[in-house]
């Protein structure tokens, strides 16, 4: 295969992959997509926030997504012990989409992709990125290796990196950084869900937490599939005996409230387990390339986020993109990095605050603040950028001061 010189190469064909590819392509870019894996296959993340609606619309996604009737998610129920916190994003402080889907990736991402071909996407499958250059002027010659094992060149005026966990970019450019926040491993699968309750009871989302490190994501499909799997201290899933189902089926019966509904039922695939997967990176963006999604930076899954911040960030890597190829001026860095940073800094202090216990404490106190509610739902719905939210512009330190007030107030009922 020649060489070839085009204007933006697309490094994986997930949620922020096709984001940017549809954009770019919807403006008359020259763009190339290449994916390490064959579609379908399975990834995690299969919960979404309102906010990438906005996304998958902007770049004209939606429509072949409503095709496949995914199993639509109106808001998110959080269990600890005999309390029960539900959060509906129809009342929620920021405005935007009321609603989303749950969806099982595989499906959902190939969709996604065959809707890029479609259009006339160049997108190959089983086409792996294995080395980069840049020369002084930001172009890149990329060594792709294909389905065949064999090597060719393309050389780019842009790069954006959407390769999720693969992290294409930051191993080879050596801009990985461990994270800030505590460390903590995961273990899921997916199962029949031949017990599931009959209507909404059985189709939401639902977080059981069985202390402040530990807790269960259960997230029901419409096939009458449900994703399930555990989030824990390292040490604590690492001290369950057995391999990876055995490790997990002990984990369920640790929860009083789905135990019954999943005891006795097969996995439909051995679960996968992944150890401290939070990360970082030196920066986003460089003299020739953008990363987005996880390539840039993996929080936590406790708050869905993953799939929002890969799409949010893809979008407007794609839009600062065409502006740029299209002489432009772009200030990545506070166009880019600092707008992204922004709305990641505010997922982070929630995940900070859930495993010190205090967001726990604002979720599980009784009764319950309408007004303070409607805030946090609003960041829980994706909506991270709106600073007349006080649970956004405040988010360093808002939720430890409300939980102090909370705890002082109970010593002095007691």
């Amino acid at each position: 295969m020649k060489d070839t010189i085009i204007d933006v190469l697309i490094i994986g064909a997930g949620p922020s992959g096709c984001i940017a590819a549809s954009y770019l392509n919807n403006n008359k870019m020259n763009i190339k997509v290449v994916e390490k894996n064959k579609f379908p296959r399975f990834v995690i993340g299969e919960s979404l926030l309102p906010r990438c609606m906005d996304h998958f619309e902007e770049a004209g996604l939606l429509e072949c997504l409503k095709k496949r009737n995914y199993e639509v998610k109106k808001g998110a129920r959080f269990i600890k012990g005999d309390v029960i916190c539900e959060f509906d994003f129809s009342k929620k402080h920021t405005p935007g989409w009321d609603w989303t889907w749950q969806v099982p990736r595989a499906d959902f991402d190939n969709t996604l992709a065959n809707e890029l071909i479609k259009n006339g996407v160049d997108l190959k499958f089983e086409h792996e990125v294995v080395a980069v250059s840049f020369d002084e002027n930001g172009i890149s010659t990329t060594t792709i290796k294909d389905e065949n094992g064999n090597n060719y060149t393309i050389r780019a005026k842009k790069i954006i990196d959407s390769s999720g966990y693969g992290r294409v970019l930051p191993r080879l450019l050596d801009l990985s950084l461990p994270s800030e926040l505590p460390k903590h491993s995961s273990v899921f699968t997916h199962v029949k869900d031949l017990n599931r309750p009959k209507g909404y009871q059985g189709t939401r989302i639902s977080f059981d937490i069985t202390d402040t490190n530990t807790w269960l994501w259960v997230i029901p499909f419409k096939d009458n599939t449900t994703s399930i799997g555990y989030v824990g201290t390292t040490e604590y899933l690492e001290s369950f005996k057995g391999n990876t189902t055995d490790k997990l089926k002990a984990m369920v019966r640790e929860s009083d409230f789905f135990k019954d509904r999943f005891e006795g039922i097969d996995y439909s695939f051995d679960p996968i387990m992944i150890k401290n997967y939070s990360i970082s990176v030196k920066q986003l963006f460089g003299n020739g390339y953008a990363l987005t999604g996880n390539s840039t930076e993996f929080l936590d899954p406790v708050f869905s986020s993953g799939v929002t911040f890969a799409t949010e960030s893809a979008l407007l890597a794609a839009k600062l993109t065409t502006k740029e190829i299209n002489g432009e001026i772009v200030d990545w860095q506070k166009d880019y990095a600092e707008y992204i940073l922004e709305g990641v800094n505010v997922f982070a202090s929630y995940v900070k605050e859930w495993y010190s216990g205090n967001l726990q404490t604002l979720f599980f106190h009784r009764p319950e603040n309408p007004e303070i509610k409607k805030q946090i739902c609003a960041v829980l719905a994706g909506y991270v950028w709106d600073k007349s939210n006080p649970f956004v512009k405040k988010h360093k330190r808002i939720i430890s001061t409300m939980a102090h007030l909370i705890n002082m107030k109970n010593k002095e009922t007691e």
